[in-house]
């Protein structure tokens, strides 16, 4: 506008003035080379008007064209990238459907017009994936790397993935190996990481990001704490096998406070020193947690201590005589069991059968229990104890073969 307000103003200054100049339009030369142009000077104010129109015609002409060009190109663009999403929607519909071999397609098709280029060629890969096309999955993936840049996550995630699902499990290990150290705190690398580590058995790998994973609370307190036995137990029996009873022992002493706390841990430990027969070291940690812990979270370790040799004399039969007299009601069958086997493995029946009685008196023998009852009550000569016993295990026979009592048939009576 303003150039087309100049060259106005321009012309109109050149008709207002040229009545003035008319008896003195003064003389204008023009000389380049041989040619030689004369005019006057209301001529070559005219002259210069005229020009600087032809030039503003020209850029006009110019802008229109390129905006017209610009304009197409918006519409085919536009075009585009609505029918990417299109395709994008009904890929997804195709893959809920399982018809994989048609959602590839529309994920693939137009990929690099779509919302997120990255994420249709993700999509496309897992497509491929699931219909067997390994070399097609593949393939998508290098081009999603190579729009995302070699360090994406998701783009890793989707590799990661797709290998746990070709059941290349080592090669998913390394994978999941490089995305913790670029995203150490993504709770979907760190979910990952959890199911290759189960499945490859790599106990110090998952222990070591245990504590990330507590931090990061994505899994509720009861299936953390599944991960955490899960932890525990494999470490447990890594060390056993690979280093036997002695470097279980030395890797217990060198464990954090965390896991020494464990009651689970100990008792998990203590199983397996019995496993191997190494009954001293299995008493000295039962004798350590009895006096660390209260009744209600030994649950674990009482089946353990009926597995015990304990010498008569030893230290851990008082501690256990002594917290048996002063538990509560709903733990001193726990402490009965425990010391009557000790008693029967060491021979000395009439100890045990005092706490072999209270157990049939309070109904808590289950089939062991019965069986070891009868053993003490044969070897101390207690026939009415053993013939006690008999009997509740015939009981428990005919409940067990009892046969659900059945329905009278109802007939129908004939039709006329």
């Amino acid at each position: 506008m303003f150039r087309i307000l100049f060259l106005m103003l321009l012309v109109l200054a050149a008709l207002i003035s040229a009545p003035y100049l008319a008896g003195n339009q003064g003389y204008v030369r023009i000389e380049a080379g041989s040619k030689i142009i004369e005019m006057s000077l209301v001529m070559l104010v005219v002259f210069f008007a005229v020009a600087m129109a032809v030039v503003y015609g020209i850029e006009w002409l110019i802008t229109r064209f390129l905006r017209l060009s610009r304009g197409s190109y918006n519409w085919f663009a536009n075009r585009k990238h609505k029918k990417a999403q299109q395709q994008t929607i009904e890929g997804m519909m195709r893959m809920s459907e399982g018809d994989y071999s048609k959602a590839e397609k529309l994920f693939s098709k137009n990929a690099k017009h779509a919302d997120e280029p990255v994420l249709n060629l993700i999509k496309a890969a897992e497509a491929a994936q699931q219909k067997g096309d390994e070399l097609g999955a593949n393939k998508y993936l290098i081009e999603a790397s190579k729009i995302a840049g070699d360090n994406s996550v998701i783009v890793e995630l989707a590799r990661t993935r797709i290998l746990m699902q070709q059941g290349k499990l080592p090669a998913a290990r390394t994978a999941v190996d490089s995305l913790l150290e670029l995203a150490p705190k993504n709770a979907e690398v760190l979910r990952l990481a959890i199911q290759i580590y189960q499945q490859s058995k790599a106990y110090n790998a998952l222990d070591n990001i245990l504590e990330e994973i507590g931090q990061r609370s994505f899994l509720s307190a009861e299936e953390y704490q599944q991960l955490e036995q899960f932890v525990d137990d494999g470490l447990l029996d890594e060390k056993m096998n690979s280093e036997g009873q002695e470097g279980l022992l030395n890797w217990w002493e060198n464990q954090p406070s965390r896991r020494r706390k464990s009651v689970y841990v100990r008792v998990g430990l203590i199983k397996r020193l019995i496993d191997v027969d190494d009954h001293e070291s299995a008493q000295s940690l039962a004798l350590e947690t009895l006096k660390k812990y209260e009744d209600e979270q030994l649950d674990g370790l009482f089946a353990q201590l009926t597995r015990l040799q304990v010498p008569e004399n030893a230290k851990l039969l008082k501690v256990l005589a002594k917290r048996a007299g002063k538990a509560a009601e709903n733990y001193t069958d726990d402490y009965a069991r425990a010391l009557g086997y000790i008693y029967t493995r060491e021979g000395l029946f009439d100890k045990a059968k005092t706490y072999f009685v209270q157990l049939l008196d309070h109904q808590e023998c289950v089939d062991n229990d019965r069986i070891m009852a009868l053993h003490v009550a044969e070897q101390t000569g207690d026939n009415e104890l053993a013939n006690r016993v008999r009997e509740i295990n015939l009981k428990q026979v005919n409940l067990e073969n009892k046969e659900p009592t059945e329905q009278p048939l109802l007939l129908e009576q004939p039709k006329a």
